[in-house]
């Protein structure tokens, strides 16, 4: 638990309040840092088939199948995080690196098998938690050919299936299970935009997507995706291991965080509709068990999905903790609601924009959608104590990025500035009454930045991919390193950063 601010010190440039706060660690999460996609039996993912057979539709035609080579230099890895003094490594077990062909009458990979075995060891060998998740995007591309993947109601009982194994196999060492992370993003870039795997979208969206439908299809993939969530939950509560070792589960979400455009009431409701559209979209169903109204009201011609009373009753309470991803906020605006070329994008009928009056919400980071604005964080953490019963909460992704500039760059303050003053309001929702248990920072590792490739870096540690994925920690590790293994008063605090 998180206690009241003990005493406040000078640290460098920036203040720290020193308190019980338990600063966990977020490494990227699989394709993105593991590689080794091609290797010990692992099955092709959607994300190996999307970047590797359309470079084109990755900013700089690269992909994943060696990243940071990860699958091979764990060890390595692990030491840094060791030497900066995080608690916690969260990571994903990659779904065909253990099932090649998506589910177990396709046969288990037990080499896939024993690398998560040797790696979960090796964190503990640390005296790190890890805290697995066991989906983040890389469906394996066997399930897509068969059935649609994630557009398929047999996707329910193959990733209850995929769950189960990981529960079997690990749960004996892991104690805390996330089950999905950003579905909101896979149905918004996978099936309404297609910029990400597997690339599908009305053809007046982008003529160049592999086919889609962007008014239905994304709303039958979030339906899957809560319905697969609340399966893995309900079949890991049934384990002795859930009891025996007070384990947890949970769902990571994201979200920015929306702010109107203007005080009138038309943009305040906006700007609510936009959250729902988003966040509570998938938190609602599981804290409550059905969808927000302002989607069943603005979601026509039967579009959404409805839950029986079976599926209301197995969501509601599906979880023990919820993970929040946040980097950047924004403004809404209300419009029209469109008539034509309709998607999930137009249901809403708000209009999402970074700046007002000319003037940006906040300064751009690397990427263009990150508009640094540290009082969102707050904001929403806020939101979801209020209008959601006061869960458990972990900050499971939280971070920046810089622009990659073809040489080896250390010097990141802005990163140092983004978390401390993030930690800040992250301390100022604990001391309003919060529950936050943790929290992660995104990344360790520079890494494949999806269909940004490798044109932005957020990690502590910078990554030469053209010289032998070299690891050379920048400043921000550094800070965090001080930070964190400071002594105060001749005790070792666990600290947050201002």
């Amino acid at each position: 638990m998180l206690s009241n601010i003990l005493k406040i010190y000078r640290f460098s440039s920036y203040y720290i309040y020193t308190y019980y706060f338990v600063s966990f660690y977020n490494i990227f999460l699989i394709l993105q840092c593991e590689g080794a996609a091609h290797e010990d039996g692992r099955g092709p993912s959607i994300w190996d088939t999307f970047s590797e057979k359309f470079p084109e539709k990755i900013m700089d035609g690269s992909n994943g199948s060696i990243a940071d080579d990860s699958y091979n230099l764990y060890k390595e890895d692990m030491n840094f995080l060791h030497q900066f003094g995080f608690d916690a490594y969260r990571f994903l077990i990659s779904w065909s690196r253990i099932l090649p062909c998506g589910d177990l009458k396709g046969g288990i990979n037990q080499a896939g098998i024993d690398y998560y075995n040797n790696l979960i060891n090796h964190i503990l060998s640390k005296g790190v938690k890890p805290y697995v998740t066991i989906f983040h995007w890389d469906l394996p591309e066997a399930l897509q050919h068969t059935y649609g993947g994630f557009l398929g109601a047999e996707i329910v009982n193959d990733f209850r299936d995929y769950a189960e194994l990981c529960f079997q196999k690990f749960g004996d060492r892991v104690k805390h299970w996330t089950t999905l992370n950003e579905p909101f993003s896979v149905v918004h870039n996978g099936f309404t935009t297609g910029q990400d795997a597997p690339g599908r979208c009305s053809s007046f969206t982008n003529p160049n997507c592999t086919g889609g439908d962007g008014a239905r299809e994304p709303y039958i993939v979030g339906h899957n995706f809560l319905l697969a969530h609340g399966a893995a939950v309900k079949i890991y509560r049934k384990s002795t291991r859930y009891a025996i070792q007070k384990g947890e589960i949970g769902i990571a979400l994201n979200t920015v965080w929306h702010y109107p455009y203007s005080d009138s009431y038309a943009d305040k409701l906006a700007a609510a509709r936009a959250t729902a559209f988003t966040f509570d979209y998938f938190l609602e169903p599981i804290v409550y068990g059905k969808y927000p109204t302002e989607m069943v009201n603005h979601v026509k011609d039967g579009r959404l999905p409805t839950f029986t009373p079976e599926e209301s009753s197995m969501l509601k309470g599906s979880y023990d903790f919820i993970g929040i991803n946040y980097y950047s906020s924004s403004y809404v605006k209300d419009v029209p609601c469109a008539t034509e070329n309709i998607t999930m994008s137009t249901d809403a009928c708000v209009s999402i924009v970074g700046e007002r009056n000319g003037v940006p919400l906040g300064p751009t980071a690397g990427s263009d959608w990150l508009l640094i604005y540290p009082e969102g964080i707050r904001d929403l953490l806020l939101h979801v104590k209020f209008k959601f019963d006061d869960p458990v909460l972990y900050i499971t992704e939280n971070g920046v990025d810089e622009a990659s500039i073809g040489e080896i760059f250390l010097n990141d303050d802005l990163r140092i500035d983004y978390y401390a003053h993030h930690l800040k309001m992250v301390r100022d929702a604990i001391l309003m009454g919060v529950n936050v248990q943790g929290y992660f920072a995104w990344s360790l590792m520079d890494n494949f930045e999806w269909a940004e490739g490798y044109t932005v870096r957020f990690g502590l540690v910078f990554v030469d991919f053209e010289d032998g994925r070299k690891r050379y920690p920048k400043k921000s590790a550094k800070w965090f390193r001080k930070l964190l293994k400071r002594e105060y008063n001749g005790t070792r605090q666990k600290v947050a950063v201002i």
